[in-house]
């Protein structure tokens, strides 16, 4: 149940990144633009995306990777199924982690540095 919660949370995120892209919201070429500064905003310790990062990575890897845990030849469209369940999780995870980043973003910028005075 908890990796069904999980895969429909990511489908939920692409179909909301997506229609919020076609009213308003970040376009796709805001969010990829985002996509390295989110990387190095993450590996300096100041976002805590992490571990959703190691997922994504993780993801491309099994995509683009030769080996399969399905393989198409054999099994046909079951072995293509695994792939585009994949990409599409992928994309939801992109587009839903780069608005949850630019939100960051938007957030600490607005904030002064300094400390309080007493």
């Amino acid at each position: 149940m908890g990796k069904t919660l999980k895969r429909s949370a990511a489908f939920t995120a692409l179909a909301r990144a997506l229609a919020a892209g076609a009213r308003g919201g970040p376009s796709l070429g805001t969010r990829l633009a985002a996509l390295p500064r989110m990387v190095r905003a993450t590996t300096k310790g100041e976002y805590d995306g992490g571990l959703r990062l190691a997922l994504m990575t993780a993801a491309t890897a099994y995509i683009v990777s030769p080996i399969d845990l399905l393989p198409e030849i054999p099994l046909a469209i079951f072995g293509l199924a695994d792939d585009a369940v994949m990409i599409t999780w992928l994309a939801g995870s992109v587009l839903a982690e780069t608005d949850r980043f630019l939100e960051w973003e938007a957030r600490r910028s607005s904030v002064i540095p300094g400390g309080l005075v007493p």
